[in-house]
């Protein structure tokens, strides 16, 4: 008796198929990189901030030769998808959250660190120096090209039962985590329920009460509106959100020489103009999400949520990466 292949996995393998084949086109001998991410286009969006910047500064430094695309809303596919396209090239470029990076590449997760960094400045210098060398190495062992660092701000802890002014405050209640081990400890560590998922599930989990909150920086809460399904934002600024613009190495070895330095020089720029944008938005978009209602607070102690993750330094530690936590502390000194 012959098996018969359902009609609905032959279109997802079709699709799939399509989308694989999609981010390679060129016309015309002009090569065309295609930037995906999750997020929306909003303008004050920092994913969309740095691709739009990413695409002025590479069409400009080019004089058009190459020409860069523009996929918001996860339309190439969840992060996950998108790196993974990227190793093999059928994707060709993305702004991805570091913590979906540190899934590819485990040595990334040393960002997520919870209170790792007090301020932007200390997370440019570790970024921009020893630390960021040594992980744009490990990654492009694995066929991705670590093109910049860019900045998605400082995570803070919203949601729908109560203020966060001290770790008893996280206890028992049901934040949305990215699939990361270092988020999935920190909540459960202060106490809480974290709940991975997939970040095109999470408004609608908000929203229904699956769960109970989530953290996410400033921006992001405002242009994807959360600020319509969450009571309480808590200043927690536990975790400095690097996102990273990342390149199929597949993608880059393509393009000419000359085209390939410039590509790297564009964004290059596009992640200082990135930074310099997010930053200044901030304070603009805490008036705007407190003028839409949202009850804002100041956490109290921050030794006393630094002594409630400690534990997840002697972890990362302990798993051989004792080198690299140096090459950050350094940098917060």
């Amino acid at each position: 008796m012959k098996r018969r292949t359902p009609l609905k996995l032959i279109a997802s393998l079709s699709a799939a198929a399509l989308l694989a084949i999609a981010p390679t086109a060129h016309a015309q001998n002009k090569p065309i990189i295609k930037v995906g991410w999750t997020t929306s286009d909003g303008a004050q969006d920092p994913y969309a901030i740095g691709a739009r910047a990413f695409k002025a500064a590479v069409e400009k430094n080019t004089k058009g030769t190459v020409e860069v695309q523009l996929f918001p809303n996860r339309q190439l596919g969840d992060e996950r998808q998108m790196l993974e396209g990227m190793r093999f090239g059928t994707v060709d470029a993305g702004v991805i959250t570091n913590a979906v990076i540190g899934q590819i590449e485990p040595s990334f997760s040393i960002n997520d660190l919870p209170f790792l960094f007090a301020n932007e400045e200390q997370a440019h210098k570790a970024l921009d120096g020893a630390l960021g060398a040594e992980l744009s190495k490990r990654i492009e062992g694995k066929g991705i090209v670590a093109l910049g660092y860019m900045e998605g701000g400082f995570r803070n802890m919203i949601n729908n039962k109560r203020p966060v002014s001290t770790p008893a405050d996280v206890q028992g209640v049901k934040y949305r985590v990215m699939q990361n081990p270092i988020y999935i400890d920190m909540f459960n560590s202060l106490g809480g329920a974290a709940v991975p998922m997939a970040w095109g599930e999470t408004f609608t989990a908000v929203q229904q009460g699956t769960i109970d909150g989530l953290e996410i920086p400033l921006a992001v809460i405002e242009a994807n509106k959360y600020y319509e399904v969450t009571k309480f934002l808590s200043l927690t600024n536990h975790t400095y959100s690097m996102i990273g613009l990342m390149m199929s190495k597949r993608a880059l070895d393509k393009l000419t020489p000359e085209q390939r330095s410039a590509v790297i020089a564009a964004a290059k720029a596009a992640t200082i103009e990135q930074r310099t944008t997010a930053k200044a938005d901030a304070k603009g978009i805490l008036t705007k999400l407190e003028k839409s209602g949202m009850k804002v607070n100041a956490i109290g102690d921050v030794a006393a949520f630094r002594k409630g993750v400690s534990s997840l330094y002697e972890k990362y530690r302990q798993g051989g990466n004792g080198s690299l936590l140096e090459l950050a502390l350094s940098a917060s000194k």
